[in-house]
């Protein structure tokens, strides 16, 4: 999760909200793609960090399937990043802070619950949840 956060940290520096996320292979150990919101500067909606480590881990092995490898976030993925999540087949979903305004995962569309969902990845929340949800508050209190 240090690395997600460090993506956090990177794209708060950049105005982007703060949210990172890193793609692991966990059986080698090894980080396969990072990155941070890009939101604002590729002016991209769908930039969100998520979608950004899923597209270079795809590129980086060559196949839109990421079977057998895990997604670590500092942010419960919204609805749009779960369905990307699904349809990689994302072993495993770890996340830090809760959203329950704008999740898609444990609040809000709750994406994985649905019947028509493809892949469920196995969801471990919490994880580094004080580190992302104080990185998010200081971001959007430096805003008011």
């Amino acid at each position: 999760m240090e690395a997600a956060l460090e993506q956090a940290r990177a794209a708060a520096a950049r105005g982007e909200v703060p949210v990172g996320a890193v793609v692991v292979d966990p059986v080698r150990r090894v980080i396969l793609a990072a990155a941070g919101n890009r939101t604002e500067a590729d002016h991209d909606p769908t930039a969100h960090a998520e979608i950004l480590a899923i597209r270079q881990a795809a590129s980086l092995i060559g196949n839109p399937r990421l079977t057998g490898l895990d997604l670590w976030v500092t942010l419960e993925p919204c609805a749009m990043c779960a369905q990307a999540i699904s349809f990689a087949r994302i072993r495993r979903l770890y996340y830090g802070a809760a959203d329950p305004k704008g999740g898609g995962v444990d609040h809000g569309a709750r994406v994985f619950a649905h019947p028509t969902c493809h892949h469920r990845p196995e969801i471990f929340a919490g994880i580094g949840e004080t580190a992302a949800a104080d990185l998010l508050k200081v971001f959007f209190k430096s805003l008011r």
